[in-house]
C-alpha cells in the first residue's frame, strides 16, 4: 500500500467530495520520481469534470479517486473552482502534457516506462513518436488489452508482464472510469507508479488531433471533442457538464457563505 505520508503531501481542495491536489507539472513529476525510484505501487489520476461527476454518480468510484496517491486538475473547470476555493495560483495539470513532462524526466533519470491501453497500431505509432521526441527514453514494453472485461487470470498475466519489464511508471489509457478502476485493482500487485492518461495515447500517436490551445485555456476543449466525436461523447458533455455547473455553484455559494460567517 502507498504510505499515508505520500497521500497527504501538499494541500488539497474538495470538489463535490472528490479530492483534487494542489500541484504543478514540476511538483507532480517530483512526487512521481520519489515513488518510481522506490518502486512504490501507487496510482495517479488526472481528473476532469467527467471524472468528478462519475464520482458523484458512483460512490465506489469516488472512493477510488480519493484513495489515489495524487489527483491532478486535468480540466480548466476544476482549476477555476480550485481558485474560487482559495488556491489562487493553481494551474492546469493536463494528463497528456503530464505524460510528456514525465517522459522527459524519465529520460533524464533512466527510469523506464510501460504503455498499457489503446490498439496495437496506436501503441506502435506512440512508441515511435516518443522515441523520436525523447531519444534516451527507455520504453520497457507496451500492451493492448482486449476491449472487454478481463478475467482474473488475464489481469494477473498483465501484472506479471509489467513487473517483468522492469518499468517504474505505467501509463494507462483505458478511458474513464475503466482505467481508474483497473489501477486501483492493481495497487499492491504492480511494482510501479500507474498514471491514468485517458486520450493521451490517441493524441501523442497522432491518431486524434488535440483541440487548439486557445480553446483549452478557455475551457472549451469539451466543445471541440464533442464536435469531433458527438455520438461517443454526447452523454458525457450534455448531461454531466450542466449538472456539474449546478452542483458546483451550490458548493461555491456555501463556501462563500461560510467564509462571510467567519469574517463577521
Amino acid at each position: 500500500m502507498v504510505p499515508t505520508t505520500m497521500k497527504t503531501t501538499g494541500d488539497v481542495k474538495w470538489i463535490l467530495k472528490s479530492r483534487i491536489d494542489i500541484t504543478s507539472y514540476t511538483d507532480a513529476c517530483d512526487r512521481i520520481q520519489v515513488l518510481a525510484e522506490t518502486q512504490t505501487s501507487s496510482y495517479i489520476i488526472a481528473a476532469n469534470v467527467h471524472v468528478v461527476m462519475t464520482g458523484v454518480w458512483q460512490s465506489e468510484y469516488q472512493k477510488i479517486i480519493n484513495e489515489a496517491t495524487l489527483v491532478t486538475p486535468d480540466g480548466m473547470p476544476l482549476v477555476w473552482v480550485m481558485r474560487q476555493l482559495g488556491s489562487d495560483s493553481q494551474s492546469r495539470v493536463y494528463g497528456p502534457d503530464l505524460m510528456l513532462a514525465w517522459c522527459e524526466r524519465a529520460a533524464e533519470k533512466n527510469l523506464p516506462i510501460y504503455l498499457y491501453g489503446g490498439t496495437e497500431d496506436m501503441l506502435k505509432k506512440l512508441t515511435e513518436n516518443l522515441n523520436q521526441k525523447f531519444p534516451t527514453l527507455e520504453i520497457a514494453g507496451f500492451y493492448s488489452p482486449p476491449f472487454r472485461p478481463l478475467t482474473p487470470e488475464e489481469e494477473q498475466q498483465d501484472c506479471d508482464r509489467i513487473n517483468a519489464s522492469g518499468a517504474s511508471v505505467v501509463f494507462v489509457a483505458l478511458g474513464c472510469p475503466k482505467q481508474e478502476q483497473w489501477m486501483a485493482r492493481q495497487q499492491g500487485r504492480i511494482n510501479a507508479v500507474m498514471i491514468g492518461v485517458g486520450a493521451a495515447f490517441s493524441f501523442h500517436s497522432g491518431e486524434v488531433k488535440q483541440s487548439p490551445r486557445w480553446m483549452m485555456q478557455l475551457g472549451l476543449e469539451w466543445l471541440y471533442r464533442f464536435c469531433v466525436e458527438p455520438r461517443r461523447l454526447w452523454r458525457r458533455y450534455l448531461i454531466n457538464n450542466p449538472m456539474f455547473i449546478l452542483l458546483v455553484s451550490q458548493q461555491l455559494l456555501k463556501h462563500k457563505f461560510q467564509r462571510q460567517q467567519k469574517q463577521a
